[in-house]
């Protein structure tokens, strides 16, 4: 078996397992209240949160891998890729559950949204579509190393932001939402360690 592949659970077999999940709950959440406009907020609720927490594994997987070499974060690094579409996929639903807001009820949409969500949240989809068609060897190579590297480093950071915004604006109403922000600068703080390690031997050999 390639080293690359040390266990069932990884790749897109990985991806899938988890895709489907994430499908399925969002059925059964949205079934709870009869598929009527409160199950459908939970699902928009449900994913921002699932989306988080993939963006988050995704986007911490080669700092975490730098910094504390171990079999788990060896694993999350070989399927950085394919937490990152997991990723993608659960705020694929996310943007079908507001679709399904916004149809069922226009009125609670109009109320929920503005048109500074309309444009941020647009570029931060538009990242996340650059960045899924891209994390494909072929689709790659296709574009260069450095290109892929800007794309995905300047996409990531605008969405660490976007997630940010979009959970920090409700801590004065809910104050419980601050904790979503622990993984996210936890994120930063780590990528910013593992750069500045990477750093210092250059300059030292200067």
């Amino acid at each position: 078996m390639p080293s690359h592949r040390q266990n069932w659970f990884e790749g897109w077999r990985l991806f899938a397992v988890l895709a489907l999940t994430l499908v399925g709950l969002s059925v059964w959440i949205a079934g709870m209240r009869e598929f009527e406009v409160d199950g459908v907020r939970m699902v928009i609720r449900f994913t921002a949160r699932t989306s988080l927490f993939f963006f988050c594994l995704a986007f911490s997987a080669g700092a975490l891998a730098r910094l504390w070499p171990n079999a788990w974060t060896r694993w999350q690094r070989r399927n950085r890729r394919f937490l990152g579409v997991t990723f993608a996929a659960s705020h694929a639903i996310h943007a079908a559950a507001i679709v399904c807001f916004a149809v069922m009820s226009p009125p609670l949409f109009r109320e929920a949204t503005s048109a500074a969500s309309f444009i941020f949240g647009g570029i931060g989809y538009a990242f996340i579509i650059a960045m899924s068609a891209t994390s494909f060897d072929r689709s790659a190579a296709a574009i260069g190393a450095r290109t892929w590297r800007i794309l995905h480093l300047s996409g990531g950071y605008y969405l660490l932001l976007q997630f940010t915004v979009s959970f920090g604006k409700r801590i004065p109403d809910m104050p419980l939402y601050a904790l979503f922000l622990v993984p996210l600068f936890a994120v930063f703080a780590l990528r910013l360690i593992a750069m500045s390690s990477r750093l210092r031997p250059m300059m030292a050999a200067e």
